[in-house]
C-alpha cells in the first residue's frame, strides 16, 4: 500500500496536511498550547527563555523542555541558544496558527 501526503491547495499555497496534523497534535496538549500562548505575548526580541516560562507551569524544567521541543519539532517555535540557556519564538506557521483559531491571548490580569 502506497500512502501519500495529502495537500491542498488554496490561492496558490499548498498546505501539507501530515505536517498540519503534527502541528494541531502538539497545540492540543493544554500546556503546551498555554507556553505557546504564553510564547506569543513575549515582546523581547531573543524571544521567551525557557528560565521565564518553567515557574508558571509548575513542572520541572526538564518536563517544559520536552514541550517546548515537541513544539519546535512540529514548526510552531525556533530555538536560540543564548549561553546556558534557550529562548523561544514563535514561528511563522505558529503564528498563523494561534491567527487561525482565532485565540486572543490576554494578559494574566485582563478582565472579560
Amino acid at each position: 500500500m502506497i500512502i501519500r501526503m495529502a495537500t491542498i491547495e488554496k490561492n496558490a499555497n499548498h498546505i501539507n496536511v501530515a505536517e498540519l496534523a503534527l502541528a494541531m497534535k502538539a497545540m492540543g496538549d493544554e500546556t503546551r498550547l498555554n507556553l505557546l500562548l504564553t510564547i506569543s505575548r513575549e515582546e523581547s526580541l531573543v524571544g521567551a527563555c525557557i528560565c521565564d516560562l518553567t515557574p508558571d507551569t509548575n513542572l520541572a524544567q526538564s518536563t517544559v523542555s520536552h514541550h517546548m521541543k515537541i513544539l519546535v519539532d512540529a514548526g510552531l517555535l525556533s530555538r536560540t541558544q543564548k549561553g546556558k540557556w534557550a529562548h523561544f519564538s514563535l514561528t511563522p506557521t505558529g503564528e498563523r496558527l494561534i491567527a487561525a483559531v482565532h485565540v486572543e491571548s490576554r494578559a494574566k490580569d485582563d478582565c472579560c
